[in-house]
């Protein structure tokens, strides 16, 4: 793994003092690390992999893979995160839709329709769960 760290170095072109600032962990450790004296944490190993696009977790931690990222493996997580369900906190244009307006002459409900609607739940309570730990829990009254 010490290769694969100082190939890391390498690539960006980073002292082992700059890695260890832009992974947030003390200098002396990369130090440690780089020397042999120490072996990396997960907690070192995690940081390593968010702080460094090209950087796969397998290639890191087991040397399989590539580094950097090849195109493939690239296309393959666009991929992913295009089929992952839209975020509730971004714009959808489904909301932007013009509502097409009816009188209530129009409708005729089947039956099936009705026992959806009256298979409807109130809601009970709400909980927001925010990135810093806390969150609210918002009931009904």
């Amino acid at each position: 793994m010490i290769e694969r760290l100082k190939q890391i170095l390498e690539y960006y072109d980073l002292s082992a003092s700059s890695f260890a600032d832009t992974i947030d962990v003390p200098r002396s450790s990369i130090s440690h690390l780089l020397s042999g004296r120490n072996k990396p944490s997960l907690d070192f190993i995690i940081k390593v992999e968010k702080a460094f696009d090209e950087v796969e977790l397998e290639w890191l931690v087991y040397g399989k893979g590539d580094f950097p990222k090849n195109i493939k493996n690239q296309t393959k997580e666009k991929n992913i995160e295009r089929n992952e369900a839209p975020s509730l906190f971004t714009k959808n244009p489904v909301f932007d839709q013009e509502v097409e307006k009816k009188s209530n002459t129009q409708f005729s409900e089947s039956s099936k329709k009705r026992k959806e609607f009256d298979s409807f739940k109130d809601i009970k309570n709400i909980l927001v769960l925010y990135d810093d730990g806390t969150f609210e829990d918002y009931k009904k009254k």
